[in-house]
This record gives C-alpha cells, structure tokens and sequence, in this order.
C-alpha cells in the first residue's frame, strides 16, 4: 500500500527538528559528560565540563541555542519505495524550505553560517540553505529522516587517508587526534569510516556519530566483531593521550568511538575521522503519512544540578583598568572573570584590519590597551542584550596576530582553544596574553554580556567588530606573556600523570 507524505508533513518536521536540537542535547550525551565531569581529575578540566552541562541545562530550560554556531545542517533520509508525495517541490527544496523556517524563527533565530561560492565572495545565504541531503532509497512505506547541525570548529578538524592495505587505523587515528588541537571542543564522539572510496568512508564517519554513546555497555559485553575491537582499543588509547576536556589535560578526551566499515578494492583502505564536539545535535524522526513528526523533548530531570563556585585562585579582571604589568603576572591554567568592555572581531574582520593597516589607513576602532574576544554571536531575542556567544577557534586568527599586536597595541585575545607557534610567538613577543573561554558554553557566557554595540563593519552581520561590557565573564589563560602554553604544559602532564598509573581512564 501506498503511504502519501504531504509536502508540510516534511517541511514542518524539519524545522521542529532543527529547533529542537538547537536547545536539547541528546541525554545520553548529557549522561556521558557527566559521567566525565565525575571522575575528573584536573580541576581545569573538570571546570570546563561544569560549564558545557551549566550551559546545556539553561539552553534546555530557556529554548536558546547551546552553541553560537548553529552548524551546516545535513539530513539523511531513507526514504520507502512505496511513498509518494503530495506538493509540487523536490524533496531536497522540502528539507532547505525546513532550515529556512527554522533558522529564521524569531522566538530561537538561529545564526546563519552557509556563505554561498566558497572559493570567491564567499556571501552569507542569510538563512543557513542549502543544507546538505543525502537519500537512501530502501523498502517500505515510510520515511525515516536524521536530522543534524554541524559546527565548524569540528568539522574543519575531519581527516581522511587512503591507508594501505597493511597500514594500522589505530595507530593513523592516534597520529592524527593530536594535530586537531582542541578546536573540535572534546570532550565528544570520534566518528570513523574504514573502506568503500574517499567519499564512502566520510560518508560513514558522519552516518557514524548519529548512533547513540554506548561505549559503556560495549566495554561490559565485549567486542563481536573487528570495528567493535577498534571501538573499544581507540577510547582507551586516545583518552591515555591525556588531552582532555579543551585540550586543558585530563582523563577524558573522548565519550565514544564509532566505526563503521564498508566493502574495499583491495589495493586501498580509505580512512575517514570526523569529530562531534560539545555541541552535538541531532535528532531522529519518521514519517508515515499521519502528519508532521511530534519529537518528545527530554526531561529536566534528566540534566544534571550543577553549580561553580569561584575558588580562592580566581582572580577578576578590570578590563577598563588592565595594565601590562597586571597582565605579566598570569599562568597558565590561571582562572580569570572578565569584567569591563572588551572588543569583538574573527575571520572577516581581522582579514578587513589588516588589509586597512597595509594600507596605510586609520581602523576604525581602536585596539591599544584592549582585549579582542574571537565570536560570532547569535542574534538577541526578546529581553536579551545578545544572543549565545561562544568562541570561535582561535587559530583562524594565528596569521593576522603578528601584525594585530605590533601595530594596533592590543593587549589580549580570547578564542577557543589553542593557538599555533607562530601566534605564540608574536604573543610572546608582544608580552600579550591569549585567553580560552570553553566552546560549547555559548549561552552561560552570553549572560556575562551586560550591554553590546556594533562599533565598525555591520555589513559583515554576526563578523561585525562590537564592543561588549561583560560582568565576571570566565576564562583561562591559554597563553601568558612568555609564550607558555597550557594547551602543551596541560596535556603532557596529565599523559604522563595516566603513563604513571596515578590515574585511570574510563
């Protein structure tokens, strides 16, 4: 029998579903990590995961985004032989109709992120389309659509190989987890595609972290076949590397491991590794022909209680009084809360700075003494000053940092994980500071925004330079004026402290 799927039946599912994910993780992420923020160790560490279920919780009570980058939206539908549709759009028009109305929601506007010719004026879409469609045709009469928003923190930290044959995943996937740094936002799920071709295999690292986090129950039932093996070999020996939650060192860098493999020529073995980071969305939902989908949101209950506490190290910071013999003083792994008026700016207005500078001609703005705070905030709603305001990877920025510093007189950045030797460099050089705030905390830091103003190039939308005044705005110190890094002292101690056997990981 035929099943008839009203063309709205699919559009409105799909913007419910986006909504949905925008504010509910899935609660056995929520379980996993605070399983992890249990058992931590690394008071750093276990900080950050406090604020990542903090944050979690309030975007669940307050319907707002977990992140500020609301993703690239990609669905995957398997969609029955025996359906038809009723309306006159393709299906992929169906689904892109879906992410307009969900993105351009004015209770939950959620912020665009899609720049349509990538390789040239790169333009905003303004409504986050075209998601990316991926369609299996199977038997029976219903369709079964996955629904996931993908950051582009993580997704620029994929990797893929064409292994040979007799080549170790396990020991390529080990090589290739500590160059992603920690922009991808651990703790999360590592997914991995092994075998079919190149795009076969990314495209089963992606079906891959869709799956439930059940590492747990694999460790106790044990592995039934080889990528089960690999499942389990890879969570041990990654979460041994010692990187942890931000990559601030710890004993916990991952929640699962999920492979799946594909049939292969047999002169290749195509690898494939793409992260989720702490801001996993995705949600199933099928469709039968009695309506639009109806997706059950979670309990509150199931959230964690979960406070922070300013300890006796905490220092607050007077943005508007800071001086370089103040800044001079901090560590690494030292806790800071901001408070004072800071600048924004990221890719966009970095790269327009620094073409102005060469130019010989005046900013706008002016940086000397200040602190810049890499973010592309989510647009306020009602009572709000500004949306979810999370930051974004700092090591965009590495390749404007030398001439931002020596000819602007900036004192600090903020950003989300580390940054790259030469950055370092110029931060030492400048005796500047760089500071990490915890990505996937995006609604919790934008409650530390007390008022925000667009100060130079509104044409570049959420890119724009704003100056925000934040009220006990919580940070590490990532880089201090020597050029230290704790994304390198933080990691290694902790791999050494797990080598040692003083702790133990899950």
């Amino acid at each position: 029998m035929t099943t008839l799927i009203r063309q709205n039946d699919l559009i409105e599912s799909v913007a419910d579903a986006l909504q949905f994910i925008s504010y509910y993780h899935p609660v056995d992420f929520v379980q996993a990590v605070n399983e992890a923020y249990e058992r931590e160790a690394n008071p750093a560490a276990r900080d950050a995961m406090a604020q990542i279920l903090i944050n979690s919780r309030m975007c669940a009570e307050g319907k707002r985004p977990i992140c500020q980058d609301t993703g690239i939206v990609t669905v995957f539908l398997k969609v029955g032989m025996d359906v038809s549709w009723e309306g006159g759009m393709g299906v992929t028009d169906m689904v892109n109709e879906g992410v307009r109305r969900a993105y351009l929601d004015p209770d939950n506007k959620l912020r665009a992120s899609v720049l349509a010719d990538p390789d040239g004026s790169r333009k905003n879409t303004g409504d986050n389309t075209p998601g990316v469609v991926h369609y299996e045709l199977v038997p029976g009469d219903t369709v079964e659509v996955h629904v996931a928003a993908k950051g582009g923190g993580s997704e620029a930290k994929s990797k893929f190989a064409m292994l040979n044959p007799s080549d170790s995943v396990v020991d390529w996937v080990l090589q290739m987890v500590p160059l992603m740094g920690a922009g991808w936002c651990p703790p999360g799920m590592l997914g991995i595609g092994i075998g079919g071709t190149a795009e076969k295999a990314m495209l089963l690292a992606k079906e891959s972290l869709l799956d439930p986090i059940d590492i747990q129950e694999l460790k106790s039932r044990g592995a039934s076949n080889r990528a089960e093996e690999l499942r389990l070999e890879l969570y041990d020996k990654i979460n041994r590397l010692g990187i942890g939650a931000q990559g601030l060192g710890g004993l916990t860098t991952v929640l699962d491991v999920k492979v799946k493999d594909f049939p292969t020529h047999a002169a290749n073995k195509a690898v494939a590794l793409i992260p989720n980071c702490a801001a996993t969305r995705h949600v199933h939902f099928m469709l039968d022909g009695s309506g639009p989908a109806r997706i059950e949101p979670p309990r509150l209950e199931d959230w964690p209680e979960i406070t922070r506490e300013a300890g006796e190290g905490v220092k607050r910071v007077n943005l508007d009084t800071i001086t370089r013999e103040e800044i001079a003083a901090w560590k690494p792994g030292d806790t800071l809360l901001l408070n004072g008026k800071m600048l924004t700016g990221r890719d966009a207005a970095h790269k327009k700075m620094t073409d102005m500078l060469a130019a010989g001609e005046k900013l706008p703005v002016d940086l000397a003494g200040r602190f810049i705070y890499y973010v592309g905030p989510v647009d306020p709603v009602r009572e709000e000053v500004m949306g979810p305001a999370g930051p974004t990877t700092a090591t965009r920025m590495d390749k404007f940092t030398r001439t931002m510093l020596e000819e602007t007189g900036l004192m600090g950045m903020v950003g989300k994980a580390e940054r790259g030797p030469a950055a370092i460099e110029a931060i030492r050089d400048n005796k500047a500071v760089y500071l990490m705030a915890v990505g996937g905390a995006a609604y919790l830091v934008s409650q530390a925004i007390k008022s925000a103003r667009v100060l130079a190039f509104p044409e570049l939308g959420m890119e724009a330079v704003y100056e925000f005044e934040v009220s006990d705005m919580p940070v590490t110190v990532a880089v201090d004026v020597n050029g230290e890094s704790v994304h390198k002292t933080g990691p290694a101690t902790w791999r050494a402290h797990i080598e040692e056997g003083r702790f133990v990981v899950a």
